[in-house]
């Protein structure tokens, strides 16, 4: 049916098309999907939104207003709702009624866009009015705040800014050479042209703000001689602002008091002045060193951090123990807006923050004022986030062919051949993965990494000419650029490099597993089993090694068991890598296994060396419990579809077969358990760092104590740092009992 309709569709569409059209099978149902009818329907913006360009989505159809539903809803859709009213395109967009629920009907269901369409009746859809949702599902999007120019004359009732764009223009040779940049002079942009900004009134305030919309989260003073030659000569220049004044806590230029330039032969002018130049101090994420630029997301941030952003400098707030303050406090600049909800993904463990009240000058969000939470006063869904400037890093060297829409595509990089020309290249797909993807789709805007491709000739007729100038590209996920990625640009390809060249499939929206850490300390206990109930647990390869020695049925093993909560914290659900034709079938247990490596269960010395492990590779994904307000979409059960639902978890409890570590053959001390789910990036994922569970292990040869259980990143480095030396506290602990 997905076919129907298109029969006129050229051999080369119907290529490009497959990758998705494989994406799509692998991860949900068939949908019967048909066009809307031609009627042209109204859109509008309505709900809690705070600003005039975002809200949840409605349209006008059969003389009442109605909601459409976030099924399958993505960024493409979003853009072609923005364009319709009159905004160059889309920032994000959010799900799961983030706008507040609407009432009447809900007239569209599993919109698909391509892009380019001129309104949402363009977009293929269930029909009006055929939906399987809630008013729980509507959907909202966030536009660029930018009209497009055939809509200008209607502009929100607001202060008109003068000028649309801002930067730093360098005057150094040295200052040239930096990226980002953060020293030069003033100039905003109006229409085409670029005009500067006279110093007369100028204050220390407004190169706040300034650095602030520029990606940086202070200014900082001039100390360079050469410039002070550079304000003693006369600029012969055509200035559009002067008088500025700001209290910097703005976030905009344009909202600060200022008056224009005075206008004299043609040109405005600054009398008694100088153009206003600017130096901005960088977040430690992107100062550059010797070996480039550092990490972004660093696990040492000591108080406040994001989460679950697809983009640089966006994501969900999360502290140790709003907005412009965290910001600037993670190095980046001001905050282009402060959200609420799932957003960017519920999150996991306490909530320590509420009715935070902030001036805009504190150095950390710990300096504001804020009340404690009380128990159950608010909940996982009412997360804070933010979404920041970053600077502009120069990253523009990497592309991706399009290809059956802009989310698809080969990767492309540009380097420098050996006469000094530019010549744009593919890289070796022998070892490209989930990490190498996520930080392209990262650094071209497009979100999160669905598929790493290795093998894309479809997307060029001609891929013979393409030279490969990257190959052996080892990314660990969190970098700002491919090019911070450890790569050999001289290494041979052992492929066909016209065939199998990088590529990626990204999405806006990414699913968040983690494994609940107190499920593990509260279920933990050893049970010596019997081997003759232990023959299906061997065929599975559940056991140690060692079990293979013994006399069957004969004897037992020591198993240490426990119960697993994985739940997912994302956007979107998790699903199967592999398609439904490609699932195992476990005798023993009577259904489908749809991953043969999802989760490895390990006994570790405190010096990370493995003592156990437990064999359960494969399994079966299914919705156990979800949220108040949550179905159920996925059972083992009858041969079901298989994944874990956003807001729902999978538990494998402690007396399921397999469900444990083998430890018949670990002698008595001190151990660190862990758990890593996903440990091959096989499915993708918008944050990595969590899936880890690790916890102290007291084994006295009779029975087992589990303490300090946490996710990987849930503490602060330093207290990472010194997980392995509370042994000896809890040796003391269990000597007083």
């Amino acid at each position: 049916m997905l076919l129907r309709g298109h029969r006129r569709m050229s051999f080369m569409s119907l290529v490009c098309a497959w990758p998705l059209l494989l994406l799509s099978l692998a991860q949900a149902e068939p949908t019967p999907i048909q066009r809307p009818v031609a009627r042209r329907p109204k859109v509008r913006l309505a709900g809690t939104g705070r600003r005039p360009h975002e809200g949840r989505v409605e349209v006008f159809h059969a003389g009442r207003w109605g909601t459409v539903c976030d099924d399958n809803f993505m960024q493409v859709s979003a853009k072609v709702v923005c364009r319709e009213l009159g905004y160059v395109g889309a920032n994000t967009w959010a799900h799961s009624a983030r706008f507040g629920e609407g009432s009447g009907p809900i007239w569209m269901d599993n919109v698909r866009c391509v892009g380019y369409e001129r309104s949402l009746r363009n977009c293929r859809s269930n029909g009006w009015g055929k939906h399987d949702c809630k008013h729980s599902e509507d959907v909202g999007v966030l536009c660029i705040d930018k009209r497009l120019p055939r809509f200008e004359k209607v502009l929100t009732p607001q202060k008109k800014i003068p000028f649309s764009e801002v930067r730093i223009r360098p005057l150094l040779r040295k200052a040239q050479k930096r990226v980002p940049i953060t020293e030069g002079i003033l100039e905003l942009r109006t229409g085409n042209k670029w005009r500067r900004v006279c110093d007369i009134g100028w204050r220390p305030e407004a190169s706040r703000v300034v650095c602030g919309m520029l990606g940086f989260p202070s200014q900082r003073g001039l100390h360079n001689p050469a410039y002070k030659y550079i304000l003693t000569q006369r600029y012969h220049t055509s200035y559009l602002l002067k008088q500025v004044n700001c209290t910097g806590n703005e976030v905009h230029l344009g909202a600060c008091k200022y008056s224009r330039a005075r206008k004299t032969n043609n040109m405005t002018v600054c009398a008694f002045g100088h153009p206003v130049i600017i130096s901005c101090q960088a977040g430690p994420a992107f100062v550059s060193g010797s070996n480039g630029f550092n990490k972004a997301f660093r696990a040492e941030q000591p108080l406040v951090r994001l989460k679950g952003g697809a983009r640089l400098g966006e994501g969900r707030v999360e502290v140790l123990k709003r907005d412009d303050v965290v910001c600037r406090e993670l190095g980046f600049g001001s905050a282009k807006g402060a959200l609420q909800g799932t957003r960017f993904g519920q999150g996991s463990g306490p909530m320590h923050m509420t009715n935070v009240e902030c001036s805009g000058r504190e150095k950390s969000l710990t300096d504001c004022k804020f009340s404690e939470v009380e128990k159950d006063h608010c909940n996982l869904r009412e997360n804070a986030a933010v979404q920041c400037y970053v600077p502009a890093l120069g990253l523009e060297k990497i592309r991706r062919t399009e290809c059956g829409g802009r989310n698809i595509g080969r990767v492309e990089v540009l380097e420098k051949t050996q006469n000094g020309s530019l010549q744009w290249g593919s890289i070796c797909s022998l070892g490209w993965g989930m990490l190498e993807a996520m930080v392209v789709c990262k650094q071209l805007g497009l979100g999160f990494a669905a598929q790493a491709l290795q093998e894309t000739w479809f997307f060029n007729d001609d891929t013979t000419k393409v030279n490969v100038l990257m190959s052996d590209v080892q990314c660990s996920g969190t970098e700002l650029s491919l090019w911070h990625c450890r790569y050999d640009t001289n290494g041979p390809c052992e492929r066909n490099s016209s065939r199998f060249a990088a590529g990626v499939i990204c999405a806006e929206g990414a699913p968040d597993l983690v494994v609940s850490a107190a499920a593990v300390q509260q279920t933990a206990y050893l049970e010596d089993r019997p081997l003759h109930i232990l023959t299906c647990a061997a065929e599975e390869n559940c056991l140690a090694s060692s079990a293979a020695d013994m006399r069957w049925p004969y004897g037992s093993r020591r198993l240490l068991r426990f119960s697993s909560q994985i739940y997912n914290i994302g956007r979107s659900d998790f699903r199967p890598k592999l398609s439904r034709q490609a699932w195992v079938w476990h005798q023993c247990h009577m259904h489908y296994h749809s991953m043969e490596v999802f989760t490895h269960y390990d006994l570790l010395s405190l010096n990370g060396t493995k003592v156990a492990e437990g064999h359960k590779a494969s399994f079966c994904l299914e919705d156990t419990a979800c949220e108040d307000g949550i179905s159920k979409r996925y059972a083992c059960a009858n041969f079901g579809e298989q994944g874990i639902t956003v807001g729902c978890y999978d538990t494998y409890r402690h007396d399921i077969d397999c469900q444990w570590v083998d430890i018949t053959d670990v002698s008595p001390g001190d151990y660190i358990f862990q758990i890593v789910i996903n440990p091959e990036f096989s499915v993708s994922e918008s944050d990595f760092s969590n899936n880890i569970m690790r916890c102290n292990c007291k084994y006295d040869g009779h029975r087992i104590w589990m303490y300090n259980c946490h996710n990987g990143d849930a503490f602060s480095a330093e207290i990472e740092e010194l997980f392995e030396h509370y042994s000896s506290e809890m040796n003391n602990y269990i000597a007083s009992r």
